[in-house]
């Protein structure tokens, strides 16, 4: 098993839902988190309980990409895992989405795991190590109405993380995407924690519970895709 102990680990999307559930997972087992979000008050808490590095960056932008793991890199000297987790979502009938509204999806769950891969690669090629966990969704795997643009954003990371796993493993670089189901966070302006989520969502810390069993793999094991739904939601 892969001891996580000062394992320099990048979450972006901290601030809130799946990624602040993994930074402090990954925290009390003793990694060093590097917590990226846009929103820096929530940040700020996090870090205090984290007791790592927050960066306030747009993961989109190609400049605070590579600022990110320039500052990881000066901060820790080295980086092992990169979780790409931040994403946004909403839903509608294809004729009423704008334009905009697709450039904001496919900039953050597209481009912006492309520019922090593009930027921490290097980095573990170097190394001849380094692990990327990108949380995706399960409609990376299918389709549904309304969900055309978030779904064809979630068809493209995809498909962009399998093929990286491919292009780096020569190098010694593992590549897993994990594909939740239902989970209560505030995705698409929710607000967590009702009643009836409860009942029929994954939480936050199932998907943290997840990304630290992939991450402690053994170094000769690689998880390549992990599923994981509510049992209540049908597939």
């Amino acid at each position: 098993m892969t001891d996580l102990t000062d394992q320099v680990a990048i979450v972006t999307g901290a601030s809130r839902g799946i990624g602040r559930a993994v930074a402090l997972l990954l925290a009390l087992q003793g990694a060093k988190v590097v917590a990226v979000s846009r929103s820096e008050a929530e940040l700020a808490e996090l870090t205090c309980k984290t007791k790592g590095l927050s960066i306030v960056a747009d993961v989109s932008d190609e400049l605070d990409a590579q600022h990110v793991i320039a500052e990881t890199l000066r901060n820790f000297g080295r980086l092992d895992m990169l979780i790409c987790n931040a994403g946004v979502g909403s839903f509608n009938q294809l004729e009423d989405f704008a334009s905009a509204e697709w450039d904001r999806i496919f900039d953050t769950n597209v481009k912006g795991t492309f520019l922090m891969c593009k930027a921490a690669v290097p980095h573990f090629k170097e190394r001849k190590k380094g692990h990327i966990v990108g949380i995706t969704s399960d409609v990376a795997k299918r389709t549904f109405p309304h969900g055309t643009v978030y779904g064809a954003s979630k068809f493209a990371q995809d498909a962009l993380l399998a093929s990286l796993r491919k292009e780096v493993r020569p190098h010694g670089i593992k590549v897993t995407t994990i594909y939740p189901g239902l989970v209560d966070t505030h995705f698409n302006d929710t607000t967590p924690g009702s009643p009836e989520a409860e009942k029929t969502h994954l939480r936050p810390s199932d998907i943290a519970q997840a990304v630290r069993y992939v991450l402690e793999a053994p170094a000769h094991v690689v998880v390549d895709e992990l599923m994981l739904h509510p049992f209540t939601q049908e597939w």
